[in-house]
């Protein structure tokens, strides 16, 4: 069973741990090594179990704890050739990473998981999202994407549950007097970030019987919030009917509890009556 644990997601740093019985991965390491190995000690976990450190993309807020996290361990860091090099150049190793270089737009297991990346629209050398599955379960993996395309639509489809940004709320973005236009436009360009609309559209596409959970990440502190966010997503999955499927944003600055990315089952049909439960009178038209 593939479990998701968010350590922390937002601007100032983006950290998760996709485990199962067999395998342990760092997805991102966008906090600082002392708080990724803190945040791993708060559930149980430790810096030694992990199997690889697997990233979407190289900019800070996702690599920030590279560097402090390698000085004393050596682990598999999987990425794309692109990002390996920006990395490479940027980052002064004193133990250099065991690099596993991945393709866009291919699968590779890896122990017990066949993972999935894909190309996705962001200012960075080469951004990827991920189809990270077992035998029982797929979860979807997107952050820090500008907008939605047909090719992050097909890779997600069918995922048990998923893991998505909705970083800003257009209105709160448009009032923000902190953020100069040019990076609001960054923000809300093709290949920046999604907004809670954009995100909610998406998961109006995505959205079947068997999703079980949604976890939202990268909110902005001062453009979005979090009852804001859960409500877009609530009222596209309520009116398809999925009132079980569970809505719930990623934290900045503390874990958000495990999501079991397992297909949700549906409420079986009940013969007779509950015990206490008062007949009602059946009409027929």
């Amino acid at each position: 069973m593939v479990h998701l644990t968010v350590l922390g997601s937002g601007s100032s740093g983006n950290c998760a741990v996709v485990s199962t019985g067999e395998t342990t991965l760092l997805l991102d390491a966008g906090l600082s090594a002392k708080q990724i190995c803190l945040r791993l000690e708060a559930v149980g976990m430790s810096a030694e179990q992990l199997d690889g450190i697997l990233l979407t993309h190289e900019h800070q807020d996702h690599t920030r704890g590279l560097e402090v996290f390698f000085k004393n361990r050596s682990l598999p860091l999987l990425c794309t050739a692109l990002t390996r090099e920006v990395l490479a150049k940027e980052i002064p190793f004193r133990n250099a990473p065991s690099w596993k270089v991945m393709q866009t737009g291919c699968a590779f297991e890896f122990r017990d998981l066949k993972i999935e990346c894909f190309p996705v629209p962001h200012d960075a050398v080469d951004p990827v999202g991920y189809v990270i599955a077992d035998g029982d379960a797929r979860l979807g993996f997107l952050s820090d994407v500008g907008h939605v395309t047909n090719l992050i639509r097909d890779r997600l489809a069918g995922a048990d549950s998923l893991f998505v940004e909705a970083n800003y709320d257009a209105k709160l973005l448009e009032a923000d007097t902190k953020r100069p236009w040019a990076i609001k436009q960054r923000i809300s360009s093709r290949h920046g970030h999604l907004s809670n609309q954009q995100t909610a559209e998406l998961l109006e596409e995505l959205a079947h019987p068997m999703l079980h959970h949604v976890v939202l990440g990268h909110l902005s502190d001062d453009c979005n919030d979090p009852d804001l966010a859960v409500r877009h997503m609530r009222e596209v999955l309520d009116k398809k009917g999925l009132t079980q499927t569970m809505v719930r944003c990623a934290g900045r600055r503390e874990v958000t509890p495990t999501v079991e990315c397992a297909k949700r089952h549906q409420e079986p049909v009940r013969f007779g009556l509950a015990e206490g439960e008062v007949p009602r009178q059946m009409v027929l038209f």
